[in-house]
């Protein structure tokens, strides 16, 4: 029978039935969800309505996320699905979809903030006394050290916290099943917060 998006096969709102005056047509069709799982990647393409294109994400372990209190935006790996306020199910079966809430690799925007910074993130190397073993700093110029001093580079805590474990908590943006991308940003303050303690929660129940 197929998927349809059509109203006529509804009733109207008296509960009668409605006449049935053509059949299903082209432009009324609906398709299956795509169902994006989180692994390697594999993308579909499906020719829409006018020769435009879709972009079927079946599977998929990379995006951009964007850090947008520092206004950057890498390609990171995407690590686990953590959190979905639709669906307890979409979590345990790792499904992306808009609006979840994922954790991804978090070396990247580190790399970024030491080269941005001069600073390091997260736990520092320790020897087996357990004292800080310093990293080596690439050599710069006093003008490059000037410019890196000017620049502002405290960041919140709870944001901070999650450099220690190298795994920051991220919402998708994008639809993966249209796009064939799951893109998003870097969860930050009260919403980081908000977050946290809701998949807490989740994984008490």
């Amino acid at each position: 029978m197929g998927i349809s998006r059509d109203s006529r096969h509804k009733r109207r709102e008296t509960g009668g039935k409605r006449s049935h005056f053509r059949k299903k047509r082209n432009f009324e069709k609906g398709r299956p969800g795509a169902d994006t799982k989180l692994g390697a990647n594999r993308v579909h393409l499906v020719r829409g309505r006018g020769g435009n294109m879709k972009f079927r994400a079946m599977r998929l372990d990379t995006g951009n996320f964007s850090w947008r209190s520092e206004a950057v935006a890498k390609k990171v790996r995407i690590l686990d699905v953590i959190y979905n306020a639709s669906n307890n199910e979409l979590v345990r079966t790792k499904t992306l979809v808009k609006g979840c809430i994922v954790q991804i690799d978090a070396s990247p925007f580190k790399s970024w903030f030491e080269v941005h910074y001069g600073k390091e993130l997260g736990k520092k190397k320790r020897d087996a006394d357990g004292n800080e073993i310093e990293t080596e700093v690439a050599k710069r110029s006093k003008k490059v050290e000037k410019i890196i001093s000017k620049r502002d580079s405290t960041i919140s805590e709870n944001v901070g916290k999650q450099f220690n474990s190298g795994r920051l908590l991220a919402m998708i943006t994008l639809r993966p099943g249209q796009s064939g991308r799951a893109d998003g940003y870097i969860l930050e303050g009260e919403e980081l917060d908000f977050y946290v303690k809701m998949s807490n929660k989740k994984r008490k129940n």
